[in-house]
């Protein structure tokens, strides 16, 4: 199922990459590296797609921090370099994906075609 979010200005920027790749509803444990600082943040995900996620933290960085991102879930993870596009202060971030290797490609591959159903 495609997440909705609030209609508000700071989101309108998105709405053409949500639509570009579904996102589905993605509940998984995350560790987030601010890139600039090394600054270590836990959150958790909230939904999950090809192109990003979203982020649930009540402290998110700012937008355009670079960061790196690892989600935990099933006894496998994804690691990927992205960049806050989108905050909601005190309920999380958007975040693309900027730099995702092969291997970790495959992982996200597999948990999406497990959540759509499809039989990649």
């Amino acid at each position: 199922m495609e997440t909705e979010y609030p209609a508000c200005p700071e989101h309108e920027e998105m709405d053409s990459e949500r639509r570009r790749s579904p996102r589905y509803r993605f509940i998984a444990d995350t560790e987030i590296t601010e890139i600039a600082s090394n600054t270590r943040l836990g959150g958790r995900s909230s939904d999950l797609s090809m192109g990003g996620c979203f982020l649930d933290m009540l402290n998110p960085p700012p937008e355009g921090t670079e960061i790196r991102v690892t989600v935990h879930h099933a006894s496998a993870s994804f690691t990927a370099l992205g960049r806050v596009v989108f905050v909601f202060p005190n309920v999380g971030m958007g975040v693309v994906f900027t730099n995702v290797e092969e291997d970790q490609l495959a992982v996200l591959r597999k948990w999406l075609a497990d959540l759509s159903g499809s039989q990649e």
